[in-house]
């Protein structure tokens, strides 16, 4: 990764992590999924509730599997999925809010990113 793609991805994932830590104080419901669409709307990513919630899910699912090997990974495989008109930030803060709900154990992936990028 050169110089300027990992302070890129810096920005990215403090980005996702920020609008995360903004989202989460809402109220809780007794619908993951719901919870989960309302935190996407906050960074201007819509679409039916219940399919962000199996493409978060399936995020999940393919690192289990070995198909993604770490966050950049599945950062490519959402944005695949969002509409073309989404942007790389808005893939990296899809993933950064499908982590704690669905897959709170790959939250550490995040994490190592920032942590790459910085050295």
């Amino acid at each position: 990764m050169t110089t300027v793609g990992r302070w890129r991805a810096i920005r990215i994932v403090t980005a996702a992590c920020a609008a995360l830590m903004i989202a989460a104080p809402a109220a809780a419901h007794a619908d993951p999924d719901t919870d989960f669409a309302n935190q996407l709307h906050t960074v201007g990513v819509y679409g039916p509730k219940d399919y962000n919630a199996w493409i978060a899910k399936i995020a999940c699912e393919r690192l289990d599997r070995g198909v993604d090997r770490n966050a950049a990974d599945s950062a490519r495989f959402i944005s695949r999925q969002l509409p073309a008109d989404a942007t790389t930030a808005q893939a990296w803060q899809f993933l950064g809010m499908a982590y704690p709900v669905y897959c709170p154990d790959k939250e550490v992936l995040l994490q190592q990113v920032v942590e790459t990028s910085r050295g």
